[in-house]
């Protein structure tokens, strides 16, 4: 069985472009859930529901987390609540966003 903590690890890998941070230490992603059968569903939003790069993101969330030995198929869903704010980011986004604008 996939390990939901595995899945967490693979999709801290992906950065948002535009921010220049990771998804999670972004705070945009809000659940992952593993089945037995080695299917995966991520719920996650974006700073944005007009982000010009979601495909963008979602296929890279989906290709990290598919990448986890086990996993047989990635449902990411896209949802809009709790709207995301600059509040939900952890300390490495602050620094790694602070560290673009120098």
């Amino acid at each position: 069985m996939v390990k939901e903590g595995d899945v967490w690890t693979a999709i801290e890998a992906v950065r948002d472009p535009e921010v220049g941070a990771g998804i999670v230490d972004l705070g945009l992603v809000y659940e992952v859930q593993c089945e037995e059968d080695g299917r995966v569903r991520i719920e996650m939003t974006l700073t944005v529901p007009e982000c010009p790069l979601a495909d963008y993101i979602v296929r890279e969330v989906k290709e990290a987390a598919a990448a986890v030995p086990g996993v047989s198929a990635v449902d990411v869903a896209l949802v809009w609540e709790p709207k995301w704010t600059p509040a939900m980011m952890n300390d490495q986004a602050r620094e790694d966003i602070r560290a673009l604008s120098i």
